[in-house]
C-alpha cells in the first residue's frame, strides 16, 4: 500500500513538472484569455475524494473531465479511488499545447483523452456510455472573449441540453456545465470548480434555476476569498455538487464556507424554496434569508451611475504640467478625480475654478468639435490628437463615438463611492467621498447624484447632504457587502444597481422622508430591474 501511494506521488510530481513547463511557454495574458488555470494537486485530490463519497460504493466509476488539461483530476482519481473499480475514464482538451503532451504522459493508462472542443461534441445516447462521476474545472473565459456567432451557438446548445437560458454575459464555464448535462447518466454525480460570482450576478440566475429545477443540488462549498485557490488567477472559487435527477419536494442543500470540503469553517442547510426567493446565494451560510425590504433604498435618494470610461486613460487624462506643455486649450480640459489612493481624506475641496485641491491634479481631454474645426482653430489640440489617431482612435469605445475624442456626459457628482475594496482586517471596503469640486470621475468610482425626491429636500436645507455623507460612511459594511459581490483575495465590488438596492430608511428619515408609499417601491423596482 505504501508503494502504491509513493507511485502516485511520483507520477503527480512528474505531471506537475510537465504542467509548469507548458505554462512557461504561454503568457499570462494568453492563459487569462483562454481560462487556462490548472487545479492544484491538494485541491484536486480533496474534490475527487469528496465526489467518490457521494457515489454509491457498488457503482463502478465512469469518469469524465470535459476540460482535462494535463489531467490533474484524473491523477487525483488514480490516487483516491482505492479498490473501487474504474470502468472507464475520458477527458477532452481543446488546446494541443496541453492536450498532446497529456496524451503522451497518460498513454500507458486507461485514460481516453480526446483533442477536441468539448462544446462541439455529440453526447452518447445510451446510459452505460455516460459518466456517473463528472469532475471539472472548466475554462474561466469571460463573455467578451467569446465571439457573437459562437455565443449564439452555445446559448442554443445550453437551451437544448439543460433547459438553461444563458445570458450573453455568461462565462464559458456556464456553457460547459449546461452541455455536460447530456453526458451524465441518471443519478450520476457532478462536481464543478467554478467562480463563486455566479451566486450573485445577473447572468447566474439561469444557472441557479438549473440547479434548483433540473438536478438535485447537494452541496455548495465556497472557499474563503482571502484564501485564493489558484496562484495565478485572482478569483473566488466554489465547488458545486449535484446529482442528475429531479429534486425531491422540500429538498435541503448544504452550504459551507471556508476551510475545506470535509472540514469547513461554517456549514448550514438551506431549503430550495428559500433559495428560489434569494437573489444572492453568497450570503449563505454566514447569514439567513433575505428579508423583503419595502422601505426606502439608496436608489430612491440618489441616481447612481458608474464613472465614465475614456477609452484610453493614458491618452485622455493629463496632469496639469503635461496639459500646459501640450498647450491644450482650457475649454477642452475638464477636471477629473485621480484614483482613490491619491485622495487622503473623505472630503474633496476645490479652488475657485472647481479643480480639486489634491496633490495630483488631473484633467480630462474632451472636445465635441468636428475635426475640421479643431484643425483650423486649435492647432495644438489637433497636433496632439494626431498622436493617437492610429492606436487610440481605433479602439472600440472611441470608434463608437460621433467624434473619437468626445467623452460621455458625466457631470461632477456631489458624492462619489470607491466601489472596489478589501474587507479584511476590519477595514471599510468602500469609501464615500464628499465632492465640492467640479471634477468628474472615471469608472473606478460610482457617482451619486441626488434624485428629484432628495433635491426637493436639499433645496430647503443644503446641509442635509453633509448629514447623508456622514451616514453613508457609517453604514454597517456587512449591509454593503451583502448587496455586492466578492472576488479572490477578499476584493469586494458594488455595481450601481447593487448600491441602489441598499436599504436607506434611516437616511431618508434624516432628510424628513417617512413612510415610503407602495407606488414608489414599484417604480423603483422597475427602474432597477436587470
Amino acid at each position: 500500500m505504501v508503494r502504491t501511494i509513493e507511485t502516485h506521488d511520483l507520477v503527480e510530481d512528474r505531471r506537475l513538472t510537465l504542467q509548469t513547463e507548458l505554462d512557461r511557454h504561454k503568457t499570462q495574458i494568453e492563459r487569462n484569455k483562454f481560462g487556462q488555470f490548472a487545479t492544484p494537486t491538494r485541491l484536486a485530490q480533496e474534490i475527487l475524494a469528496y465526489g467518490l463519497s457521494l457515489l454509491p460504493e457498488n457503482k463502478a466509476i465512469r469518469f469524465l473531465d470535459p476540460a482535462i488539461g494535463t489531467g490533474s483530476f484524473y491523477s487525483a482519481l488514480r490516487a483516491t479511488h482505492g479498490q473501487r473499480p474504474v470502468a472507464w475514464a475520458c477527458g477532452f482538451e481543446i488546446d494541443p499545447h496541453y492536450g498532446e503532451p497529456a496524451q503522451e504522459f497518460w498513454k500507458t493508462t486507461s485514460l481516453d483523452l480526446t483533442l477536441a472542443d468539448f462544446t462541439r461534441q455529440e453526447p452518447p445516447t445510451h446510459d452505460e456510455a455516460k459518466s456517473n462521476l463528472l469532475i471539472c474545472n472548466p475554462p474561466y473565459v469571460r463573455h467578451h472573449h467569446i465571439d457573437s456567432i459562437d455565443k449564439r451557438r452555445l446559448q442554443n446548445a445550453a437551451r437544448d441540453a439543460a433547459n438553461i437560458e444563458a445570458s450573453g454575459l455568461s462565462g464559458l464555464y456556464c456553457y460547459f456545465l449546461a452541455l455536460s448535462h447530456k453526458w451524465m447518466s441518471e443519478g450520476g454525480i457532478a462536481g464543478w470548480l467554478i467562480p463563486s460570482e455566479f451566486m450573485d450576478v445577473n447572468y447566474g440566475k439561469a444557472l441557479k434555476a438549473y440547479l434548483l429545477r433540473e438536478v438535485t443540488l447537494l452541496h455548495i462549498h465556497r472557499f474563503d476569498p482571502n484564501d485564493v485557490q489558484f496562484d495565478d488567477a485572482l478569483v473566488s472559487s466554489a465547488v458545486i455538487w449535484f446529482k442528475k435527477q429531479k429534486p425531491p419536494a422540500s429538498h435541503q442543500v448544504t452550504f459551507s464556507f471556508g476551510g475545506t470540503l470535509r472540514q469547513p469553517a461554517l456549514i448550514r442547510k438551506i431549503n430550495t424554496d428559500e433559495l428560489g426567493r434569494t437573489n444572492k446565494w453568497s450570503r449563505y451560510p454566514k447569514r439567513g434569508a433575505e428579508s423583503t425590504h419595502t422601505g426606502y433604498r439608496l436608489g430612491d435618494l440618489f441616481t447612481i451611475k458608474r464613472g465614465l470610461a475614456t477609452g484610453d486613460n493614458n491618452f485622455f487624462i493629463l496632469d496639469e504640467k503635461r496639459a500646459l506643455e501640450l498647450n491644450i486649450p482650457s475649454q477642452f480640459l475638464r477636471p477629473i478625480l485621480p484614483s482613490a489612493r491619491y485622495v487622503k481624506g473623505d472630503e474633496i475641496m476645490a479652488d475657485s475654478h472647481g479643480v480639486p485641491l489634491l496633490e495630483k491634479r488631473l484633467f480630462l481631454l474632451d472636445c465635441v468639435l468636428p475635426e475640421h474645426e479643431v484643425q483650423h482653430e486649435h492647432p495644438s489640440l489637433w497636433a496632439y490628437l494626431q498622436t493617437g489617431r492610429e492606436q487610440v482612435a481605433q479602439r472600440y469605445l472611441c470608434r463608437s463615438r460621433r467624434y473619437w475624442y468626445a467623452q460621455e456626459r458625466r457631470p461632477a457628482a456631489p458624492i462619489v463611492c470607491t466601489y472596489i475594496g478589501r474587507s479584511d482586517h476590519d477595514g471599510k471596503p468602500f469609501r464615500f467621498l464628499l465632492n465640492h469640486s467640479q471634477a468628474t470621475a472615471t469608472n473606478v468610482y460610482l457617482m451619486l447624484y441626488p434624485s428629484s425626491l432628495l433635491m426637493n429636500r436639499l433645496q430647503t436645507d443644503p446641509t442635509k447632504l453633509r448629514t447623508l455623507w456622514h451616514a453613508l460612511n457609517t453604514l454597517d459594511h456587512t449591509v454593503l457587502l451583502d448587496n455586492g459581490r466578492v472576488y479572490g483575495g477578499g476584493m469586494h465590488k458594488l455595481e450601481p444597481r447593487e448600491l441602489s438596492n441598499v436599504p436607506a430608511d434611516d437616511l431618508a428619515a434624516m432628510v424628513g422622508l417617512n413612510g415610503k408609499n407602495p407606488k414608489m417601491q414599484m417604480e423603483f423596482e422597475v427602474m432597477t430591474a436587470p
